[in-house]
């Protein structure tokens, strides 16, 4: 039942916010939205309001916003062609952006949650270095080995990188007083370390910022993962479907909100980049067809566009299908 209700969630929480993003530009460049749709096959559910009916589908794997002389000729003047390609390229990325969006907005509340490490240390580890050595909790670092620290990643990345046969010389501020203290060392689990622990803070500012590093390296993973798979490094095997995908949700939600909601900035995360790529169906073949229309000053004939997304869905479908197939096995569903 908990995975059930966190699936539903997320998925609904990243389609709605990836398709208002296609709904609300749209509306604001003038072009007539004939439906929203949450989902995918039969109507569970619908309801119009002004211009547009709001659907709810039977398979949750996504949804759609379709709009006025998009995928058919119209003489609507509030037709998707009547309005520039500018216009068109900005609601055809405003799902993706917005999939960034909650991203960062998420993942800044995780960080925000969590706390930010400081420099001061909350606790020191029993049978430690820094035990051993005289460190105490409390004490605020403010040097090792000449260098001044100024955050946390300072501390462990000097530590980490020093070795164990190295004494480090550690300045601390306590109790309004500089206090010079030698700690060597130890190695615990591949890792250099002198065991302690730091004090966290909460602060708005630095948890924003946490949230726009947290979604840039989401989208570096993703980059690497290309360059990856053109390599021959992944297979299908490396692949996750909904099944997959739900699966894994299942698993964080049991961890707690806090990991349910990293897990909803990554899937958003890749949601966004996914329907950037550049293959038919996809909003990024959208906006490749958008381009050449800028450049030629006219478009593409919509007949061959529309055959060439149509083998894309063909293909993202037969994708789908292979990748759940697979999922079900892991999960020795057969």
């Amino acid at each position: 039942m908990l995975t059930a209700i966190a699936a539903i969630f997320v998925f609904l929480l990243v389609v709605v916010i990836h398709e208002g993003g296609h709904f609300t530009v749209a509306k604001l460049v003038g072009i007539k939205v004939n439906e929203f749709a949450i989902g995918m096959g039969p109507k569970l559910f619908q309801k119009t309001k002004g211009e547009t009916v709001y659907t709810l589908r039977a398979l949750p794997i996504g949804g759609y916003v379709k709009m006025e002389g998009e995928d058919e000729d119209s003489d609507d003047p509030r037709g998707f062609s009547k309005v520039s390609v500018w216009s068109r390229i900005a609601v055809v990325s405003a799902g993706a952006i917005m999939n960034f969006v909650l991203a960062i907005v998420v993942l800044s509340i995780v960080a925000f949650s969590l706390g930010h490490p400081t420099t001061t240390i909350d606790e020191v580890l029993v049978d430690s270095p820094a035990m051993e050595y005289g460190v105490l909790s409390g004490d605020k670092i403010v040097s090792i080995d000449g260098v001044e620290i100024k955050e946390w990643n300072q501390i462990v990345d000097t530590i980490n990188s020093s070795e164990t046969s190295k004494i480090l010389n550690i300045n601390v501020q306590r109790n309004d007083k500089i206090i010079s203290l030698q700690v060597k060392p130890m190695l615990d689990n591949d890792r250099v370390v002198i065991g302690i622990v730091p004090e966290s803070e909460k602060s708005i500012l630095k948890s924003i910022g946490a949230g726009f590093e947290d979604t840039a390296y989401f989208i570096k993973l993703m980059f690497n993962f290309i360059a990856m798979l053109f390599q021959g490094q992944v297979s299908t095997n490396d692949l996750a479907g909904p099944v997959g995908v739900i699966s894994e949700i299942g698993n964080q939600a049991k961890l707690g909100f806090i990991n349910l909601l990293y897990i909803l900035g990554f899937i958003s995360v890749n949601l966004g980049f996914f329907n950037l790529l550049p293959i038919p169906a996809l909003d990024g073949s959208r906006i490749v067809f958008l381009l050449v229309e800028a450049v030629r000053g006219k478009p593409v004939d919509p007949k061959k566009e529309g055959f060439i997304h149509f083998l894309g869905f063909i293909f993202l479908i037969s994708l789908m299908l292979l990748v759940t197939y697979k999922d079900l096995i892991k999960i020795n569903l057969f």
